[in-house]
């Protein structure tokens, strides 16, 4: 299977695609070009605003009042569109004081309304990052470390596997995760090959199957439960970010890519493309309380 480019975007570095219902729109960051973008199926039509701190991700807050961004900083603010005017509101958390060097690198919400937050070296040479869980009543927690490019999480529709990437190390490891938000028995779950590029963002579907983009892979690939292959969705480029479902159905996957770091020859590397793989995904979480 193949994907499409449905929107040119021009991303640095496409990132955090997530679907929002009440908007009828795919939402994704553009972290190295300080942006935040906006896809349209209905009407096809990609727009982009400027922000003056990169964001790192986008989650939908449970109150309906937006989104919550995770800045380059490792600062957490709200994000509101009104219209088509942004506003970006002010601190509502700061992590990892204690580390300069580090950003924020991806995150989700699951069903409580929790928030899962990993962490990496802005240079990409230590494993400094961390992977922190937020509760809607402003608690903190590191619940693991020693990741270098922190990247995923995503949640089986059980809500009782966490999935997290460190990416430089090709590997993604699965938690056990119970009701409360603690996590247990990490364990390697897929490890990728030199040829197979790097794990980046990740996304489970309805079935159950694990949808990973692949850094200098050029594809998605979903794999089973077990961590076996089973399929493969391919791009005309090399630098494959993320990728979420969206549309009504959540039938589309939509894949976020990078400019940054590509061969000569791929003049829609940064777009976003999308693909209908016959299967659904599940609805984004909120954070906030249900």
């Amino acid at each position: 299977m193949d994907a499409h480019c449905v929107w040119e975007a021009g991303a640095q570095l496409g990132e955090g695609p997530v679907w929002s219902p009440s908007r009828n729109a795919l939402f994704a960051v553009d972290i190295h070009g300080s942006r935040l973008l906006r896809y349209t199926p209905a009407d096809g039509r990609g727009r982009a605003w400027p922000l003056e701190e990169a964001a790192c991700w986008l989650v939908e807050r449970a109150d309906g009042a937006g989104f919550v961004a995770g800045l380059r900083s490792r600062r957490l603010v709200g994000l509101t569109l009104d219209g088509n005017r942004l506003s970006v509101g002010p601190e509502m958390l700061r992590l990892e004081d204690g580390a300069p060097g580090n950003r924020l690198n991806d995150a989700m919400a699951d069903a409580a309304g929790r928030l899962w937050v990993g962490s990496m070296d802005d240079a990409e040479q230590e494993a400094s990052g961390a992977l922190y869980r937020l509760g809607p009543d402003g608690s903190v927690a590191r619940v693991d470390e020693g990741y270098t490019v922190s990247n995923g999480p995503a949640l089986a529709p059980d809500g009782r596997t966490l999935y997290h990437t460190d990416s430089p190390s090709r590997t993604i490891y699965a938690f056990a995760l119970t009701a409360d938000g603690a996590l247990s028995d990490k364990r390697i779950h897929i490890r990728f090959g030199e040829e197979d590029g790097y794990p980046d963002g990740m996304t489970c579907d309805a079935e159950g199957h694990l949808w990973v983009a692949h850094w200098s892979g050029g594809r998605v690939s979903r794999f089973r439960p077990d961590g076996t292959l089973d399929r493969v969705v391919r791009l005309p480029v090399s630098n494959v970010t993320s990728c979420a479902f969206g549309g009504p159905g959540l039938d589309r996957l939509f894949i976020t890519t990078a400019a940054q770091d590509v061969p000569a020859g791929e003049p829609l590397a940064g777009g976003l493309f999308a693909c209908t793989p016959g299967v659904a995904g599940l609805p984004a979480g909120r954070f906030g309380a249900p």
